[in-house]
């Protein structure tokens, strides 16, 4: 039979024994059942033979502890590590307790009276001499206490305040990368954890150092109690003379805290290996090796060390001479072997050049369909190891988009360009400029709203996002800015709020189908069966792609896609159409369309059309055959231009008594006469009468009165 198949036998009968037995219970109850242990070993006496096995299993774990330091390839692959130094500390002094018992118990029997290992410890490590094992004893304290304990402490405790420091660049530098597209939410959550988890381990090895630290000053106080005690009972109460006494219960007590002190040391030192680790991606062992033994010139130099120190008269010449020459074996082949690689490196690179001409998929780059391009200067402001402030604004424009349009933006995909002026940037969408600009860092612009009061030393500008007047200005003058009428805002704020407009203004260029197809999955987890009606049994998804671009070229958030759903799904079996369908859209949303514009008042003062002048447009979009229209009306060229001037001047007229420029025509003239009118008054709003609700009242305050 097979091992393997013993171990399945073996496994099954454990199984048919112990069927509640599973292995997940058993390692949940692991954790637990050594305190309990623990804990009956500081109050139950064991018998030697269980001692001896503790004793053993104690020496094992710290064994298994230091090699698994030593093979982890950085420190949070053990991060339980603060948990296992906690246990095996109270493991070693409930120990120290149980055996203490013993010794005082039933040490006048002889040196075997607390089982064999201490036994072992007391006599053969030591050779049986108290003196010799107490200056062992002392040495390996003073090894465990003052030197690796405290400098693993002190490594710690600086690893902990640095971990701690680093936390907010490190989670900026996540931030950013997520702004900038290069990971997603996933990773960049996965990436938080890691810091978070950083800095609990260095915290918590910063306390759990500590532990050893109490647990070898608990070692010495033990010894000498032991001692003291171990005289006191056998003397007064076993009648054995102060000499047989003093060394029986000397060398138990010197057994019993060597057989603990060196599970401590071990620990010690895997805690101390496991802080200062600096690297990562090796282990131990790769590292030792790789750094220390890669220069052959040191291994040469110290070869002829070793050699002229034993080739002095008096000196242990084979000790010398023996690692003299084996410095010099390891800086030959090693050099021999760097040697090697770097030709097999050199034969291959000749290769790369024919390999890449053969073109591939691969090849093919997509354009970004949002990017921002910086001049040299203005890289401070999008670098995420110097704090840009520029890459936390672009965070807040693409949350504050999502909240109030209703869709989340692309990435802003961030670049510099030599090509650009030094404190130029440059705004893409699909690859092609959509803005251009230029913003000074570390400079301020204030830009007159039309009635400052003083003029500002500078230099003269023009606000990128609006075209207002605007000067650049010193830091120093801000306060005197302000307090002449300036709106005052720095670099990476001009940036942004010039990106925030393009994006606000391209809004439906950057709904795409896969944007639209995520609304959909998100109104599904809230409105299955809506969602199931309407796409793709009703309308395509490219239909109800194109009805939400026509809301967004017009300004409209869509927000509310459960209406917009609805009303798709109601008019989406009498037509196709996704003009037809957008105006169907607009008169359901007509409440949010209205608070947009006029917010909260009851009285709509809008812009209205001459009767004439209406009949004759809604003449020409019937001969046109306009339905709800997707072009423009067909009326003659003058009538055309005097129709944007009157409507051009009636808007003037609008924004200088403080109201909304908004446009009141029939249902039918609403689609065509916004596309007509949208080049030229990008500011206008042309509303339809169906779209008014019923609890607002309409107020015509001025009429286009152009002729045909």
């Amino acid at each position: 039979m097979s091992s393997a198949t013993m171990e399945a036998g073996s496994g099954n009968a454990l199984t048919r024994a112990l069927p509640w037995l599973t292995p997940r219970l058993a390692t949940d109850l692991a954790g637990p059942i050594l305190v309990v242990l623990i804990l009956t070993m500081l109050i139950l006496p064991l018998p030697p033979l269980l001692l001896d096995l503790f004793f053993t299993f104690n020496i094992a774990i710290a064994m298994l502890v230091l090699l698994a330091s030593m093979h982890i390839e950085k420190p949070l692959e053990f991060s339980v590590f603060p948990t296992a130094l906690l246990l095996t500390t109270l493991l070693r002094l409930s120990l120290n307790v149980a055996s203490t018992r013993v010794v005082l118990i039933n040490g006048h029997t002889g040196p075997d009276a607390a089982g064999k290992v201490i036994e072992a410890f007391g006599h053969f490590l030591v050779g049986g001499n108290f003196a010799v094992g107490i200056v062992v004893f002392a040495i390996l304290v003073v090894i465990n206490f003052v030197v690796i304990t405290k400098g693993a402490g002190r490594i710690a405790e600086v690893s902990a305040r640095f971990a701690l420091d680093a936390m907010p660049g490190k989670q900026m530098a996540i931030d950013a990368d997520l702004n900038a597209g290069l990971i997603g939410e996933d990773v960049a959550r996965k990436r938080r954890t890691e810091i978070a988890d950083e800095a609990d381990f260095y915290g918590s090895m910063d306390g759990a150092s500590k532990y050893v630290r109490g647990d070898a000053i608990a070692g010495i106080m033990i010894l000498f109690i032991n001692m003291l005690g171990g005289i006191i009972v056998g003397v007064m109460q076993h009648d054995l003379s102060f000499a047989e006494a003093g060394k029986t219960y000397t060398l138990l007590a010197i057994g019993d805290g060597l057989v603990a002190q060196i599970p401590s040391l071990i620990i010690s030192m895997a805690a101390g290996m496991i802080v200062s680790r600096v690297g990562r991606g090796e282990n131990l062992g790769h590292q030792v090796v790789a750094q220390l033994f890669r220069n052959t010139n040191a291994l040469y130099v110290t070869a002829v060390v070793l050699g002229m120190i034993g080739i002095i008269p008096g000196m242990p010449h084979f000790s010398f001479l023996s690692l003299a020459f084996g410095a010099a074996a390891l800086g030959y082949f090693g050099k021999k072997a760097v040697s090697k690689k770097e030709t097999l490196s050199a034969t291959v690179v000749p290769a790369a050049p024919s390999q890449s001409l053969e073109a591939s998929w691969d090849d093919v780059s997509t354009v970004d369909t949002l990017g921002l391009e910086v001049g040299y200067r203005l890289v401070p402001l999008v670098d995420a190891s110097q704090d840009g402030e520029l890459l936390k604004r672009i965070k807040s424009l693409r949350r504050k988009f999502a909240q109030e349009v209703g869709f989340l933006p692309p990435a802003v995909h961030i670049r510099d360009n030599l090509e650009l002026r030094p404190s130029g940037y440059r705004i893409t969408m699909k690859g092609v400029v959509a803005a251009e600009g230029e913003a000074y860092s570390g400079m301020l612009m204030a830009i007159n709203p039309g009635h400052v009061a003083a003029a500002l030393p500078g230099t003269p500008t023009k606000d990128p996002t609006f075209g207002l007047p605007a000067i650049w200005i010193e830091s120093a003058h801000r306060d005197h800015a302000i307090a002449n009428g300036y709106t005052v805002v720095d670099a990476g704020t001009v940036v942004a709020t010039h990106l925030n407009h393009i994006v606000q203004t391209h809004a439906a260029d950057l709904l795409g189908r896969q944007e639209t197809q995520h609304l959909v999955d998100v109104l599904a987890k809230t409105s299955p069966k809506l969602v199931e009606e309407l796409t793709p049994k009703l309308l395509s998804l490219g239909t109800v792609q194109k009805v939400l671009q026509n809301l967004l070229v017009e300004q409209v958030p869509i927000r509310d896609l459960r209406t917009i759903a609805e009303t798709l799904a109601d008019h989406g079996t009498r037509s196709q159409d996704h003009t037809t369908l957008t105006s169907a859209v607009r008169v359901a949303l007509g409440r949010a369309i209205v608070q947009q514009i006029y917010d909260n008042a009851s009285q709509l003062s809008v812009i209205g059309l001459d009767p004439g002048l209406e009949h004759v447009l809604l003449q020409a979009a019937n001969m046109s055959g306009e339905g709800s229209g997707d072009s423009t009306p067909g009326i003659e060229p003058n009538l055309a231009q005097t129709l944007i001037d009157e409507t051009a001047r009636a808007v003037s007229l609008q924004e200088t008594q403080g109201l909304p420029a908004a446009l009141l025509v029939a249902d039918r003239l609403r689609a065509p006469l916004s596309r007509f009118l949208r080049r030229a008054i990008p500011q206008l709003k042309v509303i339809a009468v169906g779209e008014i609700p019923d609890h607002r009242s309409v107020k015509v305050n001025t009429i286009v009165g152009a002729r045909a």
